[in-house]
């Protein structure tokens, strides 16, 4: 006999713990990321506890979406559902044909049961996603759930998120990481871009030296940068997504941005000579030659071994940003165009892209590729992913190519320049062609380049903007940004609790900027923060920052020459790369400089002090350092402030050609000590090469055994010109880039 004081006691607990949860069940369901299509109330709530069970259908899907719920719920709760089916406090999962669309779902809360209703496997497993939002997010024996009726469906099919692992090498446990988010804002595709100049990522058995000689790169300070997936992780990956919902594309590159594997297999390059991987970024010369019959039998292998491992019915192989610079000058190219009727290079492109296309279709599937593989024509069945505007987008949609839409949603933008607003507010309709051809457009991706991002900083260039995407491609539009920031206050409280490095909504997570500050003979860096809570921490010696590095929180002042590095940490862990400021020790500092042509004021944050404040410009010519001019010399004459005796003069050049920054021709120094008499101290014939497509900096120093009495040093450079034939600004004029000018 059941004691009625415990019943009693039972009913108390369980009143009272409704009438504390209903505030919160009720808001709670207003939290949903995306916003479902619809959405109604009802009356009450749904009690979870140890004796709710789960039914649903027997076949081998539809239990793994209910073993899926119960783990996710005690993960989220920590309330181990009953495995015993039929109880009187369930969750039922149930097919009903009724229920149009393969990813809708009906979800269904009462007090007396929770029913999830679909035409598919993945609308119930949707579902789950979104019965996970509405569950409290705190820990105990029992849990409520707002009494509501949701119909729900994507407005596109295709929601997808696109990883760059070429430049930069993520390792399993972190793709993992996102496809379980992508999951959870039912993103339903991870695109895992495996090839590329930089790195190949993927283990190919019949060609070993994919992996052992493509996987790995030299970085600028001589060290060794890489990595790869083998098969085994690669099934992995791909298993522990179809679990979530999430199919995985990859994308393996060609015929361009290839150096990676022609380094591996040079003789499927057209000059069949040596190759290394590549460690700059850009477009490079090198692809796979098109003339070539073995490069096709080379690619199909591959090919064969990757459509074994991704069961998807696509496959994207990038086809942009392909030079046609080594098919005009190699003959089995040349050969190629006349024995097929081609026209140009053009034509030898879509020639190669259709012929990649027809062995897919061979093994039963659809190839993917960017927008250029329009050009010179593209077979109507291929899918064009667009990234270079509505032009190209129209043009696709004019061929009748079925789309996917990539261009609005580059998250490698710098967030200040593409905010969760603006991602939110992204209008997917409002081109006239999109609107009219809507069957065609697939949806959407957002793609993560890594030329700049590693695993340290990758999160926060995703979240919280990859939240508004899931919105914007699943809900459609007619949302409102402000509903959704709204809705992403309890969010941000999940992906904190997940230890999700995030990043702000409108404004970058650090900014630097660093400038001689002559009151206090220093140096004064100072940093802006994105969020009020992080912490910087940095060194002195160019070693990479920690935890336990010292600290500042706005600014600090460095009296002496230093290699500085700073990073920004937040909740105990870094967030953001750090950033290298290399300071010198300049006689010239706190002189005046005059030039003969202005400078570019778009470069040189210091003005035209820069090239004689100490700090001395990096590799990266958008650093804020470096002082430029475009189709001009530079021409600069330092006042010392009084007679000096020097010993020598240096000054850097950047040498980036795919920037069209060349290093001048002849650079000459003197020295004055009252502006009339000059001394010649240096003439140098630098032998530029403007196809010489490697970051470099050229440092050009006079330096004198005996010291050389001066007031005025005197720099001159003379610019390299107009870019050459072949070059991909060829005619355009080029920039010097200089810094720093360095007088001892």
């Amino acid at each position: 006999m059941i004691d009625p004081r415990i019943v009693g006691v039972r009913t108390y607990l369980l009143a009272a713990v409704l009438f504390a949860a209903v505030p919160t069940a009720l808001r709670a369901q207003y939290d949903i990321i995306p916003r479902p299509q619809s959405l109604r109330r009802g009356v009450g709530v749904f009690l979870l506890d140890r004796s709710t069970t789960v039914d649903s259908p027997t076949d081998d899907r539809s239990r793994e979406v209910a073993e899926y719920l119960r783990d996710t719920v005690r993960a989220q709760t920590g309330i181990s559902i009953s495995r015993y089916r039929h109880g009187k406090n369930r969750i039922e999962i149930r097919f009903d044909p009724n229920i149009v669309g393969d990813e809708a779902y009906r979800l269904t809360v009462s007090e007396s049961r929770v029913v999830i209703e679909a035409s598919n496997s993945k609308g119930h497993f949707w579902a789950v996603q979104t019965l996970r939002q509405i569950l409290p997010r705190t820990r105990g024996s029992v849990a409520s759930i707002p009494a509501l009726v949701i119909n729900d469906k994507p407005e596109y099919s295709y929601r997808g998120h696109m990883l760059d692992v070429g430049r930069h090498f993520f390792p399993v446990e972190f793709i993992k990481r996102q496809i379980d988010l992508l999951s959870y804002y039912k993103i339903n595709t991870f695109r895992w871009h495996l090839t590329e100049d930089q790195g190949w990522r993927i283990e190919i058995k019949k060609y070993p030296k994919l992996i052992a000689v493509g996987a790995w790169r030299k970085e600028a300070d001589g060290s060794t940068y890489g990595g790869y997936y083998t098969q085994r992780q690669i099934r992995e990956v791909v298993e522990y997504a179809r679990v979530r919902n999430v199919q995985v594309i990859p994308e393996i590159e060609m015929p361009g941005h290839s150096v990676a594997a022609l380094a591996a297999y040079p003789e499927y390059s057209c000059r069949q000579k040596p190759l290394k991987v590549t460690a700059e970024w850009g477009v490079h010369k090198d692809v796979f030659c098109a003339g070539n019959e073995n490069t096709f039998d080379f690619l199909k292998d591959v090919l064969d071994e990757v459509i074994a491992l991704f069961p998807s019915p696509y496959i994207h192989i990038g086809g942009d940003e392909v030079p046609k610079d080594r098919w005009k000058e190699c003959s089995r190219c040349q050969h190629r165009i006349k024995s097929e009727g081609l026209k140009d290079e053009h034509e030898l492109q879509s020639y190669f892209i259709r012929r990649i296309q027809q062995y897919l279709e061979s093994k039963g599937k659809t190839l993917i590729g960017w927008d250029e593989i329009l050009e010179g024509g593209a077979d109507r069945n291929v899918v064009v992913e667009v990234w270079r505007g509505n032009a190209e987008a129209a043009k696709a949609l004019a061929r009748g190519h079925r789309m996917i839409v990539a261009g609005p949603f580059y998250f490698d933008t710098p967030i200040k320049n593409k905010t969760l607003r603006d991602v939110v507010l992204t209008d997917l309709n409002s081109v006239p062609t999109y609107f009219e051809n809507r069957d065609l457009v697939l949806g959407a991706e957002c793609p993560l380049w890594t030329e700049n991002v590693t695993p340290v900083n990758a999160e926060s260039k995703l979240y919280p903007r990859l939240q508004a995407f899931a919105e914007v491609t699943w809900a459609g539009n007619g949302g409102s940004f402000d509903d959704l920031k709204r809705r992403m206050a309890a969010h941000y409280a999940y992906v904190d609790l997940l230890g999700i490095a995030y990043g702000p909504e409108d404004k970058a997570l650090a900014e630097y900027g660093i400038a001689w500050v002559p009151a206090i003979a220093a140096w004064r860096l100072t940093a802006a923060k994105g969020f009020k809570d992080i912490k910087f921490h940095y060194t002195t010696d160019g070693s990479e920052p920690s935890i336990r590095s010292r600290s500042f929180t706005d600014l600090f002042d460095v009296s002496r020459p230093a290699l500085i590095k700073v990073a920004p940490f937040r909740h105990g862990r870094q967030v953001d790369l750090s950033k290298q400021v290399a300071l010198t020790a300049n006689a010239a500092i706190g002189g005046s400089i005059k030039y003969a042509n202005p400078i570019d004021t778009r470069y040189a944050k210091a003005g035209e002090a820069a090239l004689i404040d100490g700090i001395v410009g990096s590799r990266d010519h958008n650093d804020g350092i470096w002082v430029g001019w475009q189709g001009a010399d530079l021409d600069a004459v330092i006042d010392l402030g009084r007679p000096r005796k020097l010993t020598s003069v240096s000054v850097n050049f950047l040498q980036q050609s795919s920037s069209w920054i060349v290093l001048p021709r002849r650079v000459s120094m003197s020295a004055s000590e009252d502006m009339e008499t000059w001394v010649d101290l240096k003439t140098i014939d630098t032998g530029a090469d403007a196809m010489d497509m490697d970051t470099s900096i050229r440092t050009i120093t006079f330096k004198s055994q005996k010291s050389i009495a001066a007031r005025y040093v005197r720099v001159s450079a003379v610019q390299f010109g107009k870019l050459p034939p072949g070059h991909n600004g060829a005619g355009g004029e080029s920039w010097i880039f200089a810094d720093e000018i360095i007088v001892r």
